[in-house]
């Protein structure tokens, strides 16, 4: 699959803040153990990643 895709979703507060938290806390074993190889959890790892940076971006940076 190539290309850039664009998610959109709407999220209340609480959600927006749990999943920042989530993500925050995911470590490699997590995405490993969820990953059918280690390609796959580096992928996970970089989409991650985005999402931080895309939650920071909106004030959803959990310490």
């Amino acid at each position: 699959m190539e290309g850039i895709e664009t998610l959109s979703l709407q999220l209340d507060e609480n959600e927006t803040m749990a999943l920042a938290q989530l993500v925050k806390r995911l470590n490699w074993s997590d995405l490993r153990g969820c990953a059918v190889s280690d390609e796959e959890a580096w992928v996970m790892k970089s989409a991650i990643e985005k999402l931080q940076q895309a939650l920071r971006e909106e004030g959803y940076a959990p310490r």
